[in-house]
Parts: structure tokens; C-alpha cells; sequence
């Protein structure tokens, strides 16, 4: 048994995700959803943070904004910048279902283009959550932290790429993409951070 398997043996299943994940594999996607041990993590950072105002770049079928609605103050707003009309209808539905679709906000198509709108708008956020298509994980952090509060939080998922962002013969362009983004997330000076090695990795940063 893997310390992650152990990990997630601690806790009862919990049926709305586990309904959310079903309704990901029936409509014929690959689940790439967040590991269920940095869901949590996601929902215990939302409300210790106190966040209202929260980004998520990547929503594929909703069980990572359910797990970030959840520790949002209520009344709070979840925009959720997503390319595929299809997935954002799907994570929609499972959103609403959970009870969170009136504060939840979908912004559909390039996250670049989403997010150069939000920043032309003067939009701010507590919590930026980055699971998306890996070569922009760069840009993505450079747009989190100019739309951050002070004190806000970024999650950056995938960060070890099943092992190949260790691997220094896998070179393309995720790899160096995903390096890059670790490096930045690690020496930027605008930001207090660390970096979990369980599951597939995720980064965590604070906005000073």
C-alpha cells in the first residue's frame, strides 16, 4: 500500500464526487480530475484562506469547483475558465447539483483570452487554481499573481507529470513548460510557496 492509498483508505467516499467522477467517465472523457487527498486540500485552503472571489483555470466536470465552492465563504463567486463548451455544460450540471451553480460562472474558450478579459476588467480573486493544458501553466501563474489580492492563494495540480518532469530525457514541450512553471513558483519573489510531492504534484503559493 502507497502512502496515498493509505491516505485516502482514512476517509469515507464522498457520494457527491463520486458522482461528479461517474458523470465524467459516462460522457466518454479521460478523468484528469484532482487527486481526492488535494480536493480536500483545495476546500480546507478555500476557507481558511476566507476566499469569495475564486479562479479556476481548467474545470473539466466540476469535482474540482465543487471541492473549492465548498470552502468558499457563502455568497462567494467561482469563475471557472474552461475551452470545451462541453465540459463547462457538464461541470454546470454537476455544480448545480451540489448546490453551487448560482455562484459559479463559466467563461468558455482560450483560458489566455478569459483571462486578459478578467484583467482588462479590473477583476481581483482570492484563489487561483491552475489545471489546465500544461504549456501555459507559465503564463497562467504570471496572470494569477497580477490578478491577486494580496495574500491570495495559487494551486498549481500536475506538477510532476507522472514523473517525467524528473525525467531528464522526457523534453517536450509540457515537460519544460511544467519546469518552468516549478521554477517560477519556487523563486519568484512575489510569492511564499512550497511544493507537495504526493499524487501528481501540486504547488502552492501565497501572494505576499
Amino acid at each position: 500500500m502507497n502512502p496515498e492509498q493509505y491516505s485516502e483508505e482514512l476517509y469515507t467516499e464522498d457520494s457527491m464526487l463520486k458522482s461528479v467522477t461517474e458523470s465524467i467517465l459516462e460522457s466518454g472523457k479521460n478523468d484528469v480530475s484532482i487527486a481526492p487527498g488535494y480536493g480536500r486540500l483545495l476546500t480546507m485552503l478555500a476557507a481558511v484562506s476566507g476566499a469569495e472571489a475564486v479562479l479556476e483555470i481548467g474545470a473539466l466536470g466540476g469535482y474540482s469547483g465543487v471541492c473549492l465552492a465548498r470552502g468558499m465563504k457563502q455568497g462567494g463567486r467561482l469563475v471557472s475558465l474552461e475551452l470545451k463548451e462541453e465540459n463547462a455544460a457538464l461541470a454546470r450540471r454537476n455544480l448545480e447539483r451540489a448546490g453551487f451553480g448560482v455562484m459559479t460562472e463559466y467563461m468558455i474558450g482560450p483560458a489566455l483570452d478569459s483571462l486578459a478579459q478578467l484583467e482588462n476588467r479590473g477583476e481581483k480573486f482570492d484563489f487561483f487554481l491552475i489545471d489546465a493544458d500544461k504549456e501555459n501553466y507559465p503564463a497562467y501563474l504570471e496572470y494569477a499573481i497580477r490578478l491577486a489580492r494580496p495574500g491570495a492563494i495559487i494551486a498549481g495540480d500536475n506538477t510532476l507529470l507522472r514523473g517525467r518532469t524528473l525525467n531528464p530525457d522526457k523534453n517536450g514541450p509540457s515537460v519544460l513548460a511544467m519546469r518552468k512553471f516549478n521554477e517560477s513558483i519556487a523563486t519568484d519573489e512575489r510569492l511564499i510557496s512550497t511544493m507537495l510531492p504526493a499524487y501528481d504534484g501540486l504547488a502552492l503559493a501565497m501572494v505576499k
